[in-house]
Order: structure tokens, then sequence, then C-alpha cells
């Protein structure tokens, strides 16, 4: 499950690198976007919402800097990012030790 979650993030990350591709083609300039304004793009009113409630319920330092931080990276970097930790922490499984000692006996 966690794999698919983690190709799909991949993928999204990938389409957005396309995007801004594109997008930087046609302005002939570097446009990229960063993940708050993609966030403000799909839904402006949670992203206000958010704030409040990270300061508030959480802790006012998660908000201003780390999601602060987080929102002006390129959104593609942030899905990417997060999509192959997920696909590696998938990954990290621990190797079963019993099927090499019953190979050395």
């Amino acid at each position: 499950m966690f794999r698919l979650i983690a190709l799909i993030l991949i993928l999204i990350a990938l389409a957005l690198v396309a995007r801004d591709g594109y997008a930087s083609w046609q302005a002939e300039a570097v446009r990229i976007m960063d993940a708050g304004t993609l966030w403000a793009g799909l839904h402006q009113d949670s992203l206000q919402l958010a704030e409040p409630a990270i300061s508030r319920h959480l802790h006012p330092f998660l908000w201003h800097p780390v999601m602060v931080t987080l929102l002006l990276l390129p959104a593609w970097l942030v899905f990417g990012v997060v999509g192959i930790g997920l696909w590696l922490l998938t990954r990290l499984r621990a190797r079963p030790a019993s099927r090499d000692l019953f190979m050395r006996h």
C-alpha cells in the first residue's frame, strides 16, 4: 500500500517537473511552482486554516519556519522527496537472519 502511495507521489513530482518545464518554455524564462502556490491553487481555504491549526494545536515552530520553508520549495521537490523517502522506507526490510544460519550448516 505504501509503495503505491510512494509511486503516485513520484509520478506527481514528474508531472510537476513537466509542468514547470512547459511553463518555463512558454514564458522563455524559468517558472517553477512552489508548494504553497500549488496548495493555494488546489484549495485556498485549507491553506488559510492550516496555519492557525498547526500553530495552536501542535506548535508555532512547526508553522514558522518548518511549514513556511516547505511551502516555498518547488512543488516537484516536495512530492519527489516524500515519494522517494516513502519508497525507500518500504524497501528497508530486515533480511531474515535465519536463512543465513541454515545455509552455513
